[in-house]
Formats: C-alpha cells, sequence, structure tokens
C-alpha cells in the first residue's frame, strides 16, 4: 500500500469549533479551548502519523471583522494558511444561523482549487429537522466536496471525516518523525495554557486584550521554574485580572501549574505578574517580539 500524506487547513468563523476538532482528531489536548471568540491567534500543526499515513492538520485563528492589528494580523493567518494545503475544512457552526460572514468566507473559498469539505459541528445539540435542512442549503453552494455532520466535542462522526479525508490526500513522503505530534515551540503552549484559565475567568473585552510573556524559563533535574507576565491594556483590566486580594490570579495560577505539571511530568513553580502596555494589539513591533506578526505574510493577502 503506497503511503499518503499532506496538509489540512481548517478554517471557519470564532467559536466554530476548529480547535475542539483539532483535540479531538490528537485525542489530547493541543489547542486550547474556551467559549470566548478568537481564543485562537497563531497558526498550529497538529500531526497524526500511522503506517500508512501522515496528515498534518492546521489550526487557523478565526475569521472576523477586526478590530485591532492583532485581528487584522489573525484573518492574515487563517487565510494564509490555505496555501499549499491538499483539503480545506470549513467549520460551520450548526447550532448558529447561517449569515453573512458565512457568505464572505464561502466567496473565498470559491477561489479555491482543492477540495473543500464543509464540517457541521455541533449536531449534539441541533434537531435533526434543523440539521437535514442545513445539510440542503450547503450542498446547493456547489462549493463542497464533502458535507460531514459532526460533534467535535462528542466526536460523534469524527472517525469518519478522517477517513474520507485519508481518501483525499496525495502519495507523499513523511514530513515530521513519527513520535512528533505538534509543531510549535514548548514555551507557546505553555502560555496558551495560562491564557485558557484567564480566558475562564474574564468577560467583555478583557479576553481580547491579555497575552502571556515569559520572563523566565529554568529548568532543573526535578523541577522547573517559570516566571511569567501577564499584558493588559488597561489599569482597569490589571485590577479585574489579579482580582480582589489577589484571588483571580492565583485560582489562574493554581490551574495552570497542575495542567504544566501533567504535560511536563515536573514540579512546577509558577510565578505571574501583570503589566499594562497601552495599545499592545495595534503595536507591530509588539506583536512581532510576542510572536503573532508573521513578517513573510503581506498587507494584501
Amino acid at each position: 500500500m503506497s503511503f499518503k500524506s499532506g496538509f489540512i487547513a481548517i478554517i471557519g468563523r470564532p467559536n466554530a469549533g476548529k480547535s475542539t476538532l483539532i483535540n479531538q482528531i490528537m485525542h489530547s489536548k493541543v489547542a486550547i479551548v474556551s467559549d470566548k471568540a478568537q481564543t485562537t491567534r497563531n497558526s498550529i500543526r497538529a500531526i497524526v502519523t500511522d503506517e500508512n499515513s501522515q496528515l498534518i492538520f492546521i489550526d487557523t485563528p478565526g475569521i472576523h471583522k477586526p478590530k485591532s492589528e492583532l485581528g487584522r494580523q489573525m484573518n492574515r493567518v487563517a487565510y494564509s494558511s490555505l496555501s499549499g494545503v491538499d483539503v480545506i475544512y470549513y467549520i460551520f457552526d450548526g447550532s448558529e444561523s447561517f449569515g453573512r460572514g458565512d457568505e464572505y468566507v464561502m466567496e473565498y473559498l470559491k477561489k479555491q482549487e482543492v477540495p473543500i469539505f464543509c464540517v457541521v459541528n455541533k449536531i449534539d445539540s441541533m434537531a435533526k429537522g434543523k440539521l437535514l435542512e442545513l445539510l440542503m442549503k450547503l450542498n446547493a453552494t456547489e462549493i463542497f466536496s464533502e458535507i460531514i455532520p459532526i460533534s467535535a466535542k462528542t466526536g460523534d462522526n469524527v472517525d469518519r471525516l478522517f477517513e474520507l479525508t485519508r481518501n483525499y490526500m496525495p502519495e507523499g513522503v513523511k514530513y515530521y518523525p513519527d513520535e512528533m505530534k505538534v509543531d510549535y515551540p514548548e514555551q507557546f503552549i505553555l502560555g496558551e495554557i495560562i491564557r485558557e484559565k484567564l480566558l475562564a475567568r474574564t468577560k467583555e473585552e478583557i479576553p481580547h486584550s491579555i497575552a502571556v510573556v515569559f520572563d523566565q524559563f529554568a529548568e532543573k533535574k526535578e523541577s522547573i521554574l517559570i516566571v511569567a507576565t501577564i499584558l493588559v491594556e488597561r489599569d482597569s483590566q490589571k485590577g479585574i485580572v489579579i482580582g480582589k486580594g489577589g484571588e483571580l490570579l492565583k485560582e489562574v495560577g493554581q490551574e495552570a501549574r497542575l495542567e504544566l505539571e501533567a504535560i511536563l511530568g515536573k514540579r512546577i513553580y509558577l510565578e505571574l505578574f501583570v503589566r499594562v502596555e497601552k495599545d499592545w494589539r495595534n503595536r507591530k513591533a509588539r506583536l512581532n517580539s510576542l510572536g503573532y506578526l508573521d513578517t513573510e505574510i503581506h498587507d494584501d493577502e
């Protein structure tokens, strides 16, 4: 049997369930998840390898109407991830109405020359009649090579999605070693876990105004010292993130520490600080230093 390999870009509106699907495919947590829009800010590659194939799934930020330079960059990352892939997943939130944002993305998808799967997510919360009506509407667009209803949360029909995808992959080579599951620096996921715990406890504009910066990462034989700073944009946000008597920041630190210990297999000493950097989301130099600005992506893309 020939070896198949290829790249699958996963795009869609915010909160459609892209990161949840990645985690379900990987049978482990490789991307953070929250109920806040724009949780994913970077392109994340997750790799599934077996004796007959290697599939590389590219999770991307949700496509949205940007309100900051960070938002514009997230859209650029999402669209640029479509270049050179073998299949595109368009994740559609079946529990939401079909809106202008979806029409906008579909107009863009029409220009693509690779198979496009419409992955209708959240069928666990949909009535069968509504699902059937939606599937017929999506089929009438004549954009999609496959339309697959799934629940990324429960895993329903995800195995079928995976097998269908493998059928579309070309013969190829292994791009990554067998043991490699994700393609991003270790400190990236550590910062994402801290941010995930903050997202779960904050609301309104605060989740979009948070970034995590590592000040120190000192590894010893049985322990790791991690010192990180949480960036916010306003003094009022700093107070909220710290919480009354420092309680919220303490809870975030405790939860993040336990998860980091499970990932790294060592005792973690985690120190968190909060600093105000006004309007950091609109400063390209700061976005670049935080790893959010891809200098290879031009403004006209």
